[in-house]
């Protein structure tokens, strides 16, 4: 069994990543800096589902500062580092820029360089469905370029990109990136549609649904996310011997470095989602219409057939089974 760290292990896909590799018997490092962005109480709550297990240890570290950092990855041995912390939110980096820059940028490259002085064999991180921005053709392939971001926080996680394949290629340290398409499931974040939606109609409050209700998203269940991080982390890249800067691939390279989307592959109109949610809580939502928001795309459509290929699973949980177990999670948690 490895030892692995586990960064934004507090956080809504951190967390479930660190209980599945628990169940693995891997030994866990989890680090957070338990930031306020939104309820501090339920990244505890995540902390205390972790604490209690005898291979689990958390430290509590902001990334962006340099030297806590390097003296962790000088005081273990990590195999691998999954590496989950961001400052999160396309709409929070339209007010709140310098946020992303310290958590997205300064604290990336520290752990590049923890990870470039310990020799771990191999770096997991999240990027995002969000660094397609402006490119409309669909489905998103990892092989499209995508230079045109529409969001500060879509800037930030292609840079993570950018900056994992340059360490990839100057100190041949294996990296890969794992873009996200909206993850939900239980113990998820208080800022995504789904929870703001369930606790709307519950208290009988109007739900904002933006682009009025046409936009679509690919709506990926948190268990899906983590079959397929935990399959990518004991699959190190190795360089691409077709590669060419003639006519180079954007998801692989000449360096030990790989990108990959984790999409549901099926997008739903946000329509039909509110539809859903609404038949599992036997109760309709009042509804404000809203146009789509600035940093918003109006689609997101995940093609996956790369994961598929090389680690053997493509995510398949439908939008009625996740929202059904989301609301059974919310239910039972908060006692409604």
């Amino acid at each position: 069994m490895s030892r692995i760290l586990v960064t934004g292990c507090a956080g809504f896909i951190g967390f479930h990543v660190a209980r599945r590799l628990l169940e693995q018997g891997h030994d866990v490092v989890g680090v957070d800096n338990l930031s306020e962005y939104y309820d501090a109480g339920l990244k505890q709550a995540r902390l205390g589902q972790l604490a209690g297990q005898r291979h689990f240890s958390f430290v509590k570290i902001d990334l962006a500062d340099r030297e806590p950092v390097a003296a962790l990855f000088r005081d273990h041995h990590f195999d691998r580092v999954v590496h989950l912390a961001a400052q999160a939110g396309v709409r929070y980096s339209v007010s709140h820029p310098h946020a992303y820059a310290g958590a997205n940028l300064v604290g990336f490259v520290n752990v590049l360089e923890g990870c470039r002085h310990a020799q771990v064999k191999h770096l997991v991180f999240a990027s995002s469905s969000s660094v397609y921005g402006a490119n409309t053709r669909l489905p998103f392939s990892v092989e499209d370029h995508v230079d045109h971001p529409v969001s500060l926080y879509a800037a930030t996680k292609r840079a993570n990109e950018l900056m994992a394949h340059a360490y990839a290629h100057l100190y041949r340290l294996p990296c890969t990136g794992l873009r996200f398409f909206t993850v939900y499931g239980p113990w998820g974040r208080p800022d995504m549609a789904l929870f703001l939606f369930t606790r709307a109609i519950l208290e009988d409050r109007p739900i904002e649904v933006f682009h009025d209700g046409k936009m679509r998203r690919d709506f990926t269940y948190i268990d899906d996310c983590v079959e397929a991080v935990v399959r990518v982390m004991e699959k190190i890249p190795q360089p691409d011997p077709a590669w060419s800067g003639e006519h180079p691939n954007a998801a692989t390279s000449s360096a030990p470095y790989r990108l990959y989307n984790v999409g549901n592959h099926q997008p739903v109109e946000l329509g039909a989602f509110i539809a859903t949610l609404e038949k599992k809580l036997g109760k309709t939502a009042q509804k404000t219409f809203m146009p789509l928001q600035p940093g918003d795309v109006p689609s997101t459509y995940a093609d996956v057939d790369d994961l598929e290929r090389d680690i053997g699973f493509k995510p398949q949980t439908s939008i009625g089974d996740g929202i059904g177990r989301f609301v059974d999670w919310y239910q039972e948690y908060y006692r409604v």
